[in-house]
């Protein structure tokens, strides 16, 4: 993975992505899909462009616009729209926000076969940004895991296996996209299993991430939420919610020993708190 600085972007954990870049995107680039409800032309040339970057992967400004145009004085023209889209402009003394700005996109590496271009793709914050506003058919969907299946390994890297174990379920990753963190106490009540408690830590865990956090930190604790979050009963689902999250695990060790690795940590720290709780009586 490509550094922070290297990048060109700087982005969060999912509590900024819940307070800062959902709110911020959807105020610069659109909090609804442009085939779903028309709005500024802006809205709809940048949400295309993530789309482009969604199913196609790592790509330069004049990749992108190949995706949909063969004549070269049309691409020389829409990469520059695309660079002015990626990096933002200046307009009346007042620089309008990028999607790099912003942190949906990120440089990752250079395509060398002529002059020394940039390459692009979606963040993990741009991959949520499409998920819960881009409206993806579940074939671009496949696509988008398969092109981002090294940038978020627990879950795309493992879609097809996922879809054929829990079906549907997979859209759990959109609540996530959507703000929804379950991490209220009310989910206490839903369910005897520690999901409260696994979400708090996960919050705990990353707390100092807000700012900014590596890569592969975020699609960790994306990757935590995702699994905790599936021990949640599913209103669709008659099975025991439990029983099947277990045989999911179960049938990939790999996966397994990642997934328990939080949870011991987790357990690590819960016996931490309720050894100074104790003290508060000795």
């Amino acid at each position: 993975m490509p550094s922070v600085k290297e990048q060109g972007a700087v982005y969060g954990n999912l509590l900024a992505y819940k307070q800062y870049t959902r709110p911020s995107a959807q105020r610069v680039f659109g909090q609804y899909s442009f085939r779903n409800k028309k709005g500024p032309k802006h809205h709809e040339n940048v949400q295309r462009l993530l789309e482009i970057l969604a199913i196609n992967g790592k790509l330069t400004t004049w990749g992108m616009a190949k995706t949909h145009l063969s004549d070269t004085s049309n691409i020389r023209s829409q990469e520059k729209d695309y660079r002015r889209l990626l990096i933002g402009r200046m307009a009346r003394g007042k620089h309008t926000m990028g999607l790099l700005d912003i942190g949906l996109v990120v440089k990752d590496g250079k395509n060398i076969q002529k002059a020394p271009a940039d390459l692009y793709r979606l963040s993990l914050h741009g991959i949520l940004y499409c998920l819960d506003v881009i409206n993806l058919s579940e074939k671009d969907l496949e696509k988008m895991a398969e092109k981002y299946a090294d940038v978020l390994p627990q879950i795309f890297g493992r879609w097809k296996y996922l879809k054929s174990m829990i079906g549907s379920d997979t859209d759990r990753l959109k609540t996530l996209a959507s703000g929804m963190f379950m991490d209220n106490i009310q989910i206490s009540n839903i369910t005897a299993l520690p999901i409260y408690e696994l979400m708090t830590y996960l919050n705990v865990k990353y707390q100092n991430n807000f700012e900014q956090i590596n890569e592969e930190d975020l699609a960790d604790q994306i990757s935590y939420w995702f699994y905790t979050n599936l021990l949640i009963p599913s209103k669709r689902s008659n099975t025991n919610e439990s029983k099947q999250w277990k045989k999911l695990l179960d049938n990939d060790l790999a996966l397994k020993k990642w997934y328990y690795k939080f949870v011991d940590e987790a357990i690590s720290f819960y016996t931490n708190r309720f050894k100074q709780i104790k003290n508060l009586k000795s």
